[in-house]
């Protein structure tokens, strides 16, 4: 596992802002403003990128995911930590430590 991205509840990721995004025939597309740079999300990482609006844990992540799409969940897992940590690399989500209420 990409060891870039903590798949604990410690953590929560959300959204960075300065992104543009937009539907294109099912998939999403995003400008960055930050770094000029065009992403072609797809349909699941459009999903994962939906879904970040507001934070969310790892954990709550793949959850959600595995209700809606037919995906075990190792699978599921690997295709998270991969998504998540292209997009840190990139600097557009932010990873913060978790506050328990």
């Amino acid at each position: 596992m990409n060891k870039n991205v903590e798949s604990t509840t410690n953590h929560v990721y959300s959204q960075s802002p300065g992104n543009i995004v937009s539907d294109m025939d099912g998939d999403k597309v995003m400008l960055s403003v930050h770094n000029g740079k065009y992403y072609n999300l797809g349909e699941l990482g459009g999903a994962i990128w939906d879904l970040i609006k507001e934070p969310l844990t790892f954990q709550q992540l793949v959850e959600t995911l595995r209700s809606q799409y037919e995906v075990d969940q190792t699978e599921c897992e690997e295709q998270v930590t991969d998504f998540l940590s292209k997009l840190k690399k990139d600097g557009l989500i932010t990873i913060e430590d978790k506050v328990d209420a």
